[in-house]
């Protein structure tokens, strides 16, 4: 924002489709909302929500949970594939939110058998993972917005998830570093304001990708193998996110022909103590080659 108010930046618009929708008179709505598309905006998104969370009882999970239930699932894995078959035909790219293991596994299926590769259909707040469809992510170019931020909790805190969660995953959570050795592009969402207390600026979520731990709480990572470097946790909020959008020879590195977008910062986060990455501040903002905030 600068000194006249005016916003700087580029939009990414999905429009949500939930499953009590009839699927062709909604798709039609959001192929016709591309209409308003410019450079700035770009309504070429589809949300889905296929399932809760693993910690609310509301996943898709195998094994059950601790008390033999079940999550109930908003969309078959059918119905997601031919969604997917029709949207990625219409140049809309699906973006559904899927948190147990044996959703993951179907929500994969569905973009693997319905989606086109080139799409970069992605999952989003993915909690659970199995080790293989790892490798079917990345073999069919699916992309993942991770929620870093859940890596951080009071200690004691994992003590309470044991009652919550499907036996066997406890440990296999929010991955990140995981996306990473496997080369999946990831980027980050901050999950805010849901994760309450949490920060929603870049440094504040940074620092907690690389340390697994909030500034101003007593705890202690969770899930520390699947933190990641500050590198690729700059990579997940940069070039990472503009591929997401499509805008990757556009912004989201610095290169002759893309545009000027970028920080100056009043400390180098790459070599800061990690535990002050989240005091950085930008002193000036650059948007297409222009100055439109300084302190």
């Amino acid at each position: 924002m600068d000194k006249e108010d005016k916003l700087h930046f580029v939009l990414g618009l999905p429009y949500e489709i939930e499953s009590w929708m009839d699927m062709d008179e909604a798709l039609g709505r959001a192929v016709d909302a591309k209409k308003f598309a410019s450079k700035r905006v770009m309504p070429r998104w589809i949300k889905l929500l296929f399932d809760g969370g693993v910690e609310a009882g509301t996943a898709i999970v195998d094994p059950l949970y601790p008390d033999g239930h079940q999550g109930i699932a908003n969309w078959t894995e059918e119905e997601v594939t031919e969604l997917t078959r029709k949207a990625n035909a219409q140049g809309l790219t699906i973006h559904i939110h899927v948190m147990g293991n044996k959703g993951v596994s179907q929500v994969v299926n569905a973009f693997i058998n319905g989606g086109q590769d080139e799409m970069r259909n992605t999952l989003v707040h993915v909690r659970n993972v199995n080790d293989e469809d790892y490798k079917r992510m990345a073999e069919h170019n699916i992309y993942v917005t991770s929620g870093v931020t859940w890596h951080h909790m009071p200690t004691g805190a994992v003590e309470v998830l044991k009652t919550m969660v499907p036996a066997g995953q406890e440990d296999k959570s929010y991955p990140f570093k995981s996306y990473i050795d496997n080369n999946i592009p990831v980027s980050i969402h901050s999950d805010y304001p849901a994760l309450s207390g949490s920060p929603d600026d870049p440094f504040g979520i940074m620092e907690i990708a690389v340390t697994g731990v909030l500034w101003s709480e007593n705890g202690t990572p969770w899930w520390p193998e699947e933190l990641g470097t500050r590198e690729q946790t700059l990579t997940a909020m940069t070039i990472n996110c503009a591929k997401q959008m499509f805008i990757e020879e556009e912004r989201g590195s610095i290169k002759t022909g893309k545009y000027a977008d970028f920080l100056l910062l009043n400390q180098d986060v790459l070599t800061c103590p990690a535990t002050e990455i989240h005091s950085t501040k930008p002193t000036a903002t650059y948007f297409e080659g222009k100055k439109v905030f300084s302190m």
